[in-house]
């Protein structure tokens, strides 16, 4: 629909939604821009005050995808007019202790009457202009690093069933409510392994043929992983970048219970219409089997990082991330633009 309203033309809007980023940049000093993004969405869970953490989180997320660092936020509430305020006085806790985790200022917000319960944030947050890290920007021959399993949207599908075993909805839970804070900090160099906030690390040389890095590591692009599923924002890269992508299905990370969920046919919508929009762009190894195709689509709340990484700085940046506790697997690697746009390729064992 934004494509069919009239264009506006700021030279100081560094990203915009041309692309379908994560967040918007907007430039308002020669060092540092602003990173602007909202999201809120109905209860997935049945606890309120984890309900109000998982909200949090992933409103955070898309900021610390381009890079940023979140700095404040507005709250954005829907709430039934004769439902019990304690509710909502426990999805504002949990969102306002994540918040707080991330070092970010709730500084207000906005509240309507609604018969179905929302709970999100608007976030704002700084970054230089120039270390932007956009979904636009892969080069052949770049690694592909995924932080975080998939599976959040069958396993909540199936909650919302009374089917999830009580492992799987622990597990999705933890998923859902992990910041992507450290991760950012490390790809970024904010704050590196063993060191202290504020320190930071030796930046790497860049590899032959690809300009320096403005970061600890020489990282290209990158995205989350979030509603469109893995493909799906594997997809918005690739357009971005101008390339191709390869994934290697059963290296990718699923959460427990995930597969057991898609053969049950716990299967969202949002899932469906994921895999109707973008499948036409995917060409899977025959032995790819249909359950994992199937989660490649599954749309994530709060999910991973997508990391377009140097070849040579790939596997210091997947050390980087373990040492810190970061789940992050090698799934893929960036071509040279051709056709299919993503190919999914079987390799001998499933990463979990």
């Amino acid at each position: 629909m934004l494509g069919k309203l009239a264009r506006q033309h700021d030279p100081n809007v560094l990203v915009g939604f041309d692309h379908a980023d994560d967040a918007g940049v907007y430039q308002i000093a020669p060092d540092q821009a602003l990173v602007q993004t909202v999201d809120f969405f109905t209860p997935i869970v049945d606890d309120p005050y984890t309900f109000g953490q998982i909200a949090a989180t992933n409103s955070l997320s898309d900021v610390y995808a381009m890079g940023g660092k979140p700095l404040t936020a507005l709250a954005l509430v829907c709430f039934p007019d004769k439902a019990d305020l304690e509710i909502l006085e426990r999805i504002l806790a949990g969102g306002l202790s994540k918040m707080i985790e991330a070092g970010c200022t709730v500084i207000g917000g906005h509240s309507i009457r609604d018969e179905e319960t929302k709970f999100g944030y608007s976030v704002t947050g700084l970054i230089h202009p120039k270390k932007v890290l956009a979904n636009a920007g892969a080069k052949p021959g770049d690694k592909l690093l995924l932080t975080k399993a998939l599976g959040t949207g069958v396993i909540s599908t199936a909650i919302k069933k009374g089917k999830a075993d009580p492992s799987w909805v622990d597990a999705a839970v933890q998923s859902m409510t992990t910041l992507n804070k450290r991760a950012a900090e490390i790809i970024t160099g904010h704050v590196g392994p063993g060191l202290r906030p504020g320190q930071i690390e030796q930046r790497s040389t860049a590899a032959p043929g690809h300009p320096p890095s403005t970061h600890s590591f020489a990282v290209h692009a990158m995205t989350d992983i979030t509603g469109f599923g893995l493909i799906g924002h594997a997809r918005e890269l690739a357009l971005a970048s101008d390339v191709s992508i390869t994934i290697q299905a059963r290296r990718v990370p699923v959460l427990q219970g995930a597969l057991d969920c898609v053969r049950a046919g716990h299967v969202p919508g949002g899932l469906k219409n994921n895999r109707d929009f973008a499948e036409c762009l995917v060409e899977y190894d025959a032995s790819v089997p249909d359950d994992l195709r199937t989660i490649l689509f599954d749309p994530q709340t709060a999910g991973g990082l997508l990391i377009s990484v140097a070849a040579p700085d790939a596997s210091r940046l997947t050390h980087a991330l373990s040492e810190a506790a970061v789940p992050v697997v090698e799934i893929g690697e960036v071509s040279v633009r051709t056709k299919p746009l993503i190919r999914v390729m079987s390799t001998s064992s499933l990463v979990s």
